[in-house]
């Protein structure tokens, strides 16, 4: 008889996955069997009545290569994406709350790099996220016929970061804005809508590519945090609390632009998605 195969839903700041654990890499998942899971709709978690939600804004299959764990994330739609802020930390959280890891230091491995977290058992996980770039280039996002003035950052994966004076005024993020240069981001771009608070502080929506509007990104939060001291005129290093709409993180960015990104990670059901996989 063959073994089921289990998916544990999980989210940061209600930016939620689904967690696959395949250490061995024996499980071949197709995009559009991570499509039909991850479905708002019919997907995972729509016939059980202690589901915390349908669906997920994307899944993540844990592998173990050469002694190091390694991310592989595919947003909703089932494409491939270099790696995920808030994922990696409920990534991370499993493999301590599962007993495949200990709690303490460790690292992971994604598209985007290897990347060092801190895991307490409890309380909120940090992760450094790396070197994070400006690239240089004003961009433009049109979104429900207004168009906004941001930054280009790189984080690893792309981000077009636009600024607003009042969020509350953005409209519907169903549709995918439309960023100016295109051909700066060839393979898609992570779309961050961003108001400055006093303090350091700032709340964003977010339009992620392959996914939507999603409640929280992690790397969008990242690169937030990275064109508000842009924007505000100064200087490295700077830490600044976001809000997405699903909670609170905070980014601290060193002097030589390094982003270490702290926030909750949270484990809630088990499915058996077997049936997806057929």
């Amino acid at each position: 008889m063959q073994n089921s195969t289990i998916a544990t839903y999980g989210h940061g700041t209600h930016n939620d996955f689904l967690i696959i654990f395949d250490e061995g890499d024996e499980l071949s998942v197709s995009a559009s069997q991570i499509a039909a899971m991850c479905n708002r709709v019919t997907g995972v978690g729509a016939n059980s009545s202690s589901a915390t939600k349908i669906g997920a804004d994307g899944l993540i299959r844990i592998l173990k290569s050469d002694g190091k764990w390694f991310m592989d994330y595919r947003n909703s739609d089932g494409s491939i994406a270099e790696m995920c802020g808030n994922g990696i930390r409920v990534m991370a959280r499993y493999l301590v709350a599962r007993d495949h890891q200990n709690e303490g230091i460790f690292a992971i491995d994604t598209r985007a790099g290897i990347k060092h977290l801190r895991v307490p058992a409890e309380d909120d996980i940090s992760v450094n996220m790396g070197k994070i770039y400006d690239e240089n280039e004003q961009v433009s996002a049109i979104s429900n016929g207004v168009t906004y003035e941001g930054f280009n950052i790189n984080v690893g994966n792309p981000h077009a970061v636009v600024f607003t004076e009042d969020l509350s005024t953005l409209g519907s993020l169903e549709q995918p804005p439309v960023v100016s240069p295109a051909d700066s981001y060839p393979e898609g771009v992570n779309v961050e809508f961003v108001e400055l608070l006093p303090n350091h502080e700032a709340k964003m929506r977010v339009h992620e590519r392959g996914s939507g509007e999603t409640q929280s990104c992690g790397t969008g939060t990242c690169a937030v945090a990275l064109a508000a001291t842009l924007k505000s005129g100064e200087s490295l290093p700077s830490r600044w609390v976001i809000y997405p709409p699903g909670g609170r993180l905070v980014v601290d960015i060193d002097g030589h632009s390094n982003a270490t990104l702290t926030g909750p990670a949270v484990l809630l059901d088990d499915y058996d998605v077997s049936s997806y996989l057929l």
